[in-house]
């Protein structure tokens, strides 16, 4: 793991650099939105016109995923005509990574001059409103993972010492989402540690606590890309319902294979949500 006092902004300014003499700057610079695909998830990057792809390995510095189900690599093509990057996967702290480490990929997209990202993830279903293949837009989260990026030294260029988090969620793009699919959900994503699922007990703490899902991810890559100026939206792809309230076990092959289901219409939302979004 990342010595928390390590300086980090060289490594994604290498990134970057290695990024824009592959792809050219004007593909980061001009693309509409970024997409971080979650579990089950990462096919989206298949449907995009004009693709170019490079495999995390290749990009110096960045962590590559160890999940069963989860991408590794960048695309860069057209989503109905909208310039769009992609990352298929991310890399999660419970695999041994540090809160840094995991939004790296992030940041040096944030760093190339992307101004919109959306992130996907899967989560287990808390709301009473919710069921097993339901999409949740993110309307704000709560961070239960007990670390944040911001960890270390203030390094110019990831935002300042103290950022706000009034609205980390952009509410324009929150709308967006539901004008093209209103019977969207709308809620609260919980991001955990992991890997382990959640008891029942924890489950109850998550739902008096405004919960309405609960994950593995995302709310790092969240806070970093706040501080860093970004607009983000989320959403969430419920896979199962938390621990309590499902009747079966909770298990990792159920993740991925409701996002095969739910695939179709996760492609279909995403498509026309990059096609709206002003250029």
């Amino acid at each position: 793991m990342t010595n928390p006092a390590a300086a980090e902004l060289p490594l994604v300014q290498a990134a970057a650099s290695h990024l824009a003499a592959l792809f050219g700057k004007e593909a980061f610079t001009g693309a509409r939105v970024a997409l971080v695909l979650g579990s089950g998830l990462k096919n989206f990057g298949a449907q995009l016109a004009d693709r170019r792809e490079v495999p995390f390995a290749q990009v110096p510095g960045w962590p590559v995923p160890k999940v069963e189900g989860h991408g590794g690599s960048l695309v860069v093509g057209t989503a109905r005509g909208a310039r769009v990057v992609c990352l298929t996967g991310r890399v999660h702290m419970y695999e041994g990574w540090s809160a840094r480490e995991a939004v790296r990929a992030v940041r040096t997209l944030r760093m190339l001059g992307v101004p919109r990202f959306l992130l996907t993830n899967a989560a287990g279903g808390i709301g009473d409103d919710l069921m097993a293949g339901d999409l949740m837009v993110i309307a704000d989260h709560v961070n239960l993972t007990g670390t944040t990026p911001l960890l270390g030294p203030v390094e110019e260029g990831f935002g300042p010492r103290f950022p706000d988090q009034s609205t980390v969620w952009d509410p324009a793009l929150r709308k967006l989402l539901r004008s093209i699919r209103p019977d969207l959900h709308e809620g609260v994503y919980a991001g955990l540690l992991g890997p382990s699922y959640e008891t029942p007990a924890e489950v109850r703490m998550l739902r008096t606590l405004g919960a309405s899902a609960v994950g593995m991810s995302t709310v790092v890559e969240a806070i970093a890309l706040n501080a860093m100026g970004a607009k983000l939206a989320g959403l969430s792809l419920i896979s199962n319902l938390a621990a309590g309230i499902a009747d079966t076990p909770l298990n990792h092959e159920e993740v991925v294979a409701a996002g095969k289901q739910a695939e179709g219409q996760f492609t279909e939302l995403v498509l026309e949500f990059c096609s709206r979004l002003p250029a």
